[in-house]
């Protein structure tokens, strides 16, 4: 489902506060059933990679210095080296101008969204930025930034929990400068298909508009490694213009503290806003910029990474499939899980926290109403397998119990 069409009002689509917050408020006066388990907050509680504390030692130095806003030479190399390897991409990164730092994928995911607007020019007021509903808060923070009419498309489990790409209005599409999508998605976990960024890169072209495809969860999957954008643009035998792709350390590594991500793709998008960035946002530190050096050079700690999560999805089926059928997600580290036979998503919130100590959230919370007051996300709960294993199984023990008891 996509919004209706209304007036222009600047920030539409932004949250009041953010999800836990609303969580906060929520639970606020109501005391845990059992000693507390917060499963809510997407931040890794796995090890940093034991080579971090050395690589900062050996760059101390450098915090003396004003980082170049491009980035190292060898950051960029490294990281067209790493694309190069896990997309079978041939050589078609261009280091010296299809890949920048970020401050986290964040403040690209934040900030790309003016650069799509003056870069493309469309004579419009208020362009479109186009967002998948439930979505990361940061995309509706782009399209507040930027000025520009959110428009939310539910992302659905009739379409894997993606965008429809099929119904869009052309002329929507023709007044669209950024299309925000996530594969992995975020909450659901679900991974878009070669053939789907296809389609999405071909109305791109056709349209005029730039795609920030956050891949922030593409190292975090059970089996098979998700395909990306870029790749889906070299099997289509084109270079990636209108692609700008978005990625970090924070969930393949679990050095979400550190705040090194990086964008690459369109040269041409880039090489024009590393000029804007360079006016208006921090330099990524350049220790920084060698602990993700390190860290992209290596994959033991991304496939022990990828072990700890899996062997908690195991559990999770374990315990929850013979009540719910099947909850494992293709990627991420996330359930997402249909509470609606016990009731929506925030009643079942509170009774979980009251009942059994365990606290979640509400799906409703990551989605924005549209217009008719429906709601993507009313029916979810996301559970996040971040902690250790056996506070992991201890939590979702309590809740297959609690779901047996009230099914």
């Amino acid at each position: 489902m996509t919004a209706s069409p209304k007036a222009y009002q600047r920030g539409a689509a932004l949250p009041s506060s953010n999800p836990f917050q609303r969580l906060a408020e929520l639970l606020d006066g109501e005391k845990a059933g059992l000693d507390p388990i917060i499963m809510t907050i997407g931040e890794p509680q796995h090890a940093i990679p034991d080579f971090t504390a050395e690589v900062l030692a050996e760059n101390m130095a450098s915090f003396r210095r004003y980082p170049p806003i491009a980035g190292s030479p060898e950051f960029r190399e490294t990281i067209a080296a790493w694309l190069d390897e896990r997309y079978d991409l041939d050589g078609m990164v261009d280091k010296d101008h299809g890949v920048l730092p970020l401050n986290g994928s964040r403040e690209g995911l934040s900030f790309g969204a003016i650069s799509a607007r003056d870069q493309l020019d469309k004579g419009i007021d208020h362009p479109a930025v186009i967002l998948p509903n439930p979505f990361y808060q940061t995309y509706a923070a782009a399209a507040h930034v930027a000025d520009a009419e959110a428009v939310l498309l539910d992302a659905t489990a009739e379409n894997n929990f993606l965008p429809d790409l099929d119904g869009l209005d052309a002329e929507l599409l023709d007044g669209t400068v950024a299309f925000y999508i996530a594969s992995p998605t975020n909450p659901e976990g679900y991974v878009a298909d070669i053939p789907y960024w296809q389609r999405l890169i071909s109305l791109a072209r056709k349209h005029r508009f730039y795609i920030f495809a956050d891949e922030c969860y593409s190292e975090i999957y059970r089996d098979t490694p998700p395909p990306g954008i870029l790749q889906a643009a070299k099997a289509m035998g084109t270079d990636f213009s209108n692609i700008i792709v978005l990625n970090s350390l924070s969930k393949r590594s679990n050095l979400a503290g550190l705040r090194c991500g990086f964008a690459a793709g369109d040269p041409e998008f880039l090489r024009k806003w590393v000029r804007f960035r360079g006016l208006a946002a921090p330099q990524v530190p350049l220790p920084a910029q060698a602990v993700a050096v390190r860290a992209y050079q290596d994959e033991t700690h991304v496939v022990e990474n990828r072990r700890l999560y899996n062997e908690k999805f195991e559990v999770a089926e374990r315990l929850l499939g013979p009540i719910m059928g099947p909850v494992t997600p293709e990627a991420g580290f996330f359930l997402w899980l249909d509470v609606s036979r016990w009731g929506d998503a925030v009643s079942v919130t509170k009774d979980l926290w009251r009942d059994i100590g365990v606290k979640v959230l509400p799906g409703s919370f990551l989605a924005s109403d549209q217009s008719d007051g429906s709601n993507p996300g009313r029916n979810y709960i996301r559970v996040g397998l971040c902690a250790p294993l056996e506070q992991t199984e201890i939590a979702l023990e309590r809740l297959a119990n609690w779901l047996g008891e009230k099914a």
